[in-house]
């Protein structure tokens, strides 16, 4: 369909800028990505490991189910069990029982684990001020009704 022809649901019809901050914003989200995965990797996390112990902290009590974990993953409740193993096994996270209900096992970060979710978020954090005005330009051209023209 050329530039021009593709409708959105409002009836708008897209224009050649709108599909410039579409591919900016995908290039820019990618960007933000390859720099979260290196940043895990230079602390020994893959990324799915980094998520998940992102995850956990930002918990209600600071602590999850394998379930909740597989859900905030969008993992399958196995993977999200043998991800929770392999993060055992490094010491960043501990199964405990849950206090109100004794059939639930929660998953809670080790000091080690909270260590390095530290020092990540903080990169994030600098990171996310760097590309802050950018993002908030692309988000802004789709707020707008005609497309940030």
């Amino acid at each position: 369909m050329p530039a021009g022809r593709a409708d959105t649901a409002s009836g708008r019809t897209l224009q050649p800028a709108d599909f410039v901050a579409l591919a900016r914003l995908r290039f820019t989200l990618r960007q933000f990505t390859a720099f979260s995965e290196t940043a895990a990797a230079e602390r020994g996390l893959t990324p799915q490991q980094h998520q998940a112990l992102l995850a956990i902290k930002a918990a209600p009590e600071e602590t999850m189910t394998v379930g909740e974990i597989a859900e905030w993953l969008l993992l399958r409740p196995h993977s999200a069990g043998e991800l929770v193993n392999r993060l055992e096994r490094m010491d960043l996270v501990q199964r405990h029982a849950d206090t109100s209900d004794r059939r639930k096992v929660k998953v809670g970060l080790t000091r080690l684990a909270q260590d390095k979710l530290d020092a990540l978020s903080a990169a994030h954090f600098e990171e996310l001020r760097a590309i802050g005005p950018l993002l908030r330009d692309l988000l802004a051209h789709f707020d707008s009704e005609s497309g940030g023209e």
